[in-house]
C-alpha cells in the first residue's frame, strides 16, 4: 500500500531532512515544527492529529546524542519515551501505520551480530529510552520498528576509528530507501536494517581514506562506544530482495 498523508516527526534531523528531499516528498507530507507539535505535550499532539488527516507516521524525533542522554536522563526519557508514547496514542485513534526509528544500541553491544529475537539489554541511557519507546509502539496493530545505525558519509569529522569495534552502519541514502520500502510494505514487527558486519575503521576508510586506525581501548569510557553492535540482517535481506532495494 502506498501511503499518503504522512506525518514525519523530527523532520529537522538528518533522517527527517533526507526523507523530505527524497521521492517521499512527492506525497502529502506533514512536517510540523516543535512549536506546531511538541511531542512531549500529549494535548498538543492530540490536537495536531485531530486537525490533520494522517494515514502514516514516521517517528524520527528523539534525543540522540549519547553524552547528552547520560548527562540529562530526565530529558532523554521525556523526549524518547514520553514523546514516543504520546505520538503512538494519537496515531492509535486514527489507525495510522507507525514507523519507529530505533537503534542497534538496544542490544548488549558486546558480541554481534544480533538478530531481532536476541536479548535486548542496553548499556546506555539512550539505548534504554529507545527500547522503552519500542514498547509503546507495539500497542499499534500496524507498526514497524527499524533497528539501525546511521552512516553520514558526508560528515565524518573525526580523524581516527577503531579497528576492533564492529557495526552494521548503513549510509543515509540507503536507509531512506529502506524506510520508504517498509512504510509501504505490509510488514509488522521489528526488523534490523543495515549492512554486513564490519569494523568502524574499515567502514570509514572507504569514505575518508586518511583516517587513522586505533583500538577501542584508547577511546575514553565516557564516549561509551559499543564493542560489537553489529546486526543480523537476514530478515531485511529476505524482505528487501522482493523489491529493487539493494
Amino acid at each position: 500500500m502506498k501511503y499518503e498523508n504522512i506525518l514525519i516527526t523530527g523532520s529537522s534531523g538528518k533522517i527527517g531532512k533526507a526523507l523530505l528531499s527524497s521521492e517521499l516528498g512527492k506525497r502529502k507530507i506533514l512536517a510540523p515544527s516543535r512549536d506546531e507539535m511538541d511531542i512531549t505535550n500529549d494535548k498538543k499532539v492530540s490536537a495536531y492529529f485531530e486537525k490533520n488527516k494522517i494515514d502514516a507516521v514516521i517517528h524520527c524525533a528523539a534525543m540522540t546524542n549519547g553524552r547528552e542522554c547520560e548527562k540529562n536522563p530526565e530529558s532523554a526519557i521525556k523526549a524518547n519515551v514520553i514523546g514516543a508514547s504520546n505520538v503512538v496514542q494519537a496515531a492509535l485513534k486514527s489507525k495510522a501505520r507507525f514507523i519507529y526509528m530505533s537503534t542497534d544500541y538496544v542490544y548488549p553491544c558486546v558480541k554481534g551480530p544480533y538478530s531481532e529475537k536476541d536479548e535486548t539489554n542496553p548499556f546506555t541511557v539512550y539505548g534504554w529510552t529507545k527500547l522503552e519507546g519500542e514498547y509503546a509502539v507495539k500497542k499499534s496493530e500496524n507498526y514497524c520498528v527499524i533497528r539501525t545505525s546511521l552512516l553520514d558519509t558526508k560528515k565524518i569529522t573525526f580523524d581516527t576509528a577503531p579497528t576492533d569495534a564492529y557495526v552494521s552502519k548503513i549510509p543515509l541514502e540507503e536507509l531512506v530507501e529502506a524506510i520508504i520500502f517498509l512504510l509501504d510494505s505490509n510488514f509488522v514487527g521489528i526488523i534490523n536494517v543495515g549492512r554486513e558486519r564490519a569494523s568502524l575503521y574499515d567502514i570509514y576508510k572507504k569514505y575518508k581514506p586518511d583516517i587513522k586506525p586505533v583500538s577501542i581501548k584508547s577511546i575514553p569510557k565516557e564516549q561509551q562506544r559499543a564493542v560489537d553492535s553489529s546486526l543480523d540482517i537476514t530478515l531485511w535481506k529476505e524482505i528487501s530482495k522482493k523489491d529493487s532495494i539493494k
